[in-house]
């Protein structure tokens, strides 16, 4: 199983690299939606794309949409360094609107 990181936080980037992830970093939606296509067209060799809570920011109906329909590579939201802790939040949206009942 390979993993993909795409971050817009250099230090997340560098750390998951010692890690033995290979990532990209974007800083703008249109180099967020081009890195996470890219991704995406390979699901024989990445298995799972982590994305950093401030890239899915950018492009958050581009990557819940993608989330829903597709099977493979899975998506997994990430918090960066800063960590805010949405992400609980974020899991029982993409619940609710992936089963139609509010959490």
């Amino acid at each position: 199983m390979r993993f993909h990181l795409i971050s817009d936080n250099e230090d997340t980037l560098v750390g998951l690299r010692l890690a033995g992830i290979d990532g990209v970093m974007v800083h703008n939606e249109e180099e967020a939606q081009q890195a996470i296509n890219e991704a995406m067209s390979k699901p024989d060799q990445i298995a799972v794309v982590l994305i950093a809570e401030k890239v899915v920011d950018m492009c958050s109906e581009f990557v819940y949409d993608l989330k829903l329909n597709r099977k493979r590579p899975l998506i997994v939201e990430i918090p960066d360094r800063s960590g805010n802790g949405r992400t609980k939040a974020s899991i029982t949206r993409y619940v609710r609107e992936a089963v139609g009942i509010k959490i």
